[in-house]
C-alpha cells in the first residue's frame, strides 16, 4: 500500500508505523473500561462515547483511490494468508475475530473478501443465530465457549455472544439490570480467554440508516440475493434508534485493554474491508510469530 496520508504503510512493522497506525485508529476505538464503572483503564473518569461520534461514511484507511483501496485489499489478502500459516505453525496463541453489525452491514462479505485468501488449514467461521433449544438450557456463553479456538487456530465469528446483549434488551426480555450483568459477564470471559493465550478483535460494522435501506432494497431487486432477505430484517429497522443505543451501550462497556472494540466505518464496503484487514495484519504482526525449531534429527538428511 503506498504511503499516503490517512493510509498504513503496508508493513507496520516498525515503532513509527505502529505508532501512526495507533492514531489514526484512536478515534475508532472507545476508550478502554476497567472494573471500575465510569473509569478507563488508567482508573480516570471515561467519557461516554456517543455513537453518533463515528461517522458510517468517513474513510480513514483510505488511499483516497477507490481501484487503488482494492488493490490494497488483496494485498492484504495474501499476507494474511502468509501470517496465518506462520500463526499455525507457532501454536503460542489464538485468535478470535468478532465481526458485528446490524443487517447488511457486511459481515458475510467481510469474511469473503478479506479472508478469502487465507486456507482453510487452521481458519474456522462461526455464525451465530437464535439459540436452539439445548442452547437455551445452558448460559448464553455456554455455546459460544465450544467454539473458542485452540492453539494456532483462528475463529472468525459473524455475530457473536454481543447479541445477547442487543436483542434481549432492546425487546425488553432482560432488565437494564440483567444487561449490565452481562457485560460484566462477557468481559470477564474475554479476559480468561485472552490471559490464556487468545488474541481477541472486536469489530462493529457501523452503517447509516439510508445505506441500509439501499442493500436491503438491492437484495428485494436482485433474484439471486432475495434469499438473503428476510422480513424480520423490516422489524429490526423499525427497532434502529433502539438498536444504535443498544450498541452504544455496550461499546463503551465492553471496549477492555484485552478486548478492545475497534468501530469500522461501514457504508463503503471497500473501506470496510480495507480497515479490517490492517487492522487483522497489524495485531499478527505484532505478536512477533516464529516458526518452532527445526527437528536436529533431519539436519542433513536427504530425500531418494
Amino acid at each position: 500500500m503506498p504511503s499516503t496520508p490517512g493510509a498504513p504503510p503496508l508493513s507496520p512493522d516498525t515503532p513509527a508505523a505502529r505508532k501512526s497506525l495507533a492514531k489514526i485508529l484512536a478515534p475508532w476505538q472507545p476508550a478502554p473500561t476497567s472494573e471500575t464503572p465510569g473509569q478507563d483503564s488508567n482508573n480516570r473518569k471515561r467519557k461516554h462515547r456517543s455513537l453518533a461520534d463515528f461517522d458510517p461514511a468517513a474513510k480513514p484507511f483510505s488511499i483516497g483511490d477507490k481501484q487503488l483501496d482494492k488493490a490494497a485489499v488483496e494485498a492484504l489478502a495474501l499476507e494474511l494468508d502468509e501470517l496465518q500459516n506462520l500463526f499455525y505453525a507457532d501454536k503460542r496463541y489464538k485468535l478470535l475475530v468478532i465481526l458485528q453489525g446490524t443487517d447488511t452491514a457486511g459481515k458475510d462479505g467481510t469474511l469473503r473478501d478479506v479472508f478469502n485468501r487465507i486456507s482453510p488449514l487452521g481458519v474456522q467461521t462461526a455464525g451465530w443465530k437464535a439459540p436452539t433449544e439445548e442452547e437455551r438450557a445452558h448460559d448464553y456463553l455456554w455455546r459460544i465457549h465450544q467454539r473458542m479456538p485452540g492453539a494456532g487456530e483462528m475463529m472468525i465469528f459473524n455475530r457473536s455472544h454481543y447479541e445477547d446483549v442487543l436483542v434481549p434488551p432492546v425487546n425488553g426480555w432482560i432488565t437494564p439490570e440483567q444487561t449490565a450483568q452481562r457485560y460484566q459477564h462477557i468481559n470477564d470471559f474475554e479476559r480468561m480467554l485472552s490471559e490464556t493465550g487468545t488474541v481477541i478483535l472486536k469489530f462493529m460494522l457501523h452503517i447509516s440508516l439510508d445505506e441500509q435501506r439501499e442493500r436491503l432494497q438491492a437484495r428485494l431487486d436482485d433474484p439471486t440475493k432475495q434469499w438473503k432477505f428476510n422480513m424480520g430484517d423490516l422489524e429490526a429497522r423499525k427497532q434502529w434508534k433502539q438498536y444504535q443505543k443498544a450498541y452504544e451501550d455496550l461499546l463503551n462497556a465492553t471496549s477492555t485493554p484485552w478486548a478492545p472494540w475497534t468501530v469500522v466505518p461501514s457504508n463503503s464496503k471497500t473501506h470496510r474491508n480495507l480497515m479490517v484487514a490492517t487492522v487483522v495484519r497489524h495485531a499478527l504482526q505484532n505478536l512477533e510469530l516464529r516458526y518452532p525449531p527445526g527437528d536436529p534429527a533431519l539436519k542433513g538428511l536427504k530425500v531418494t
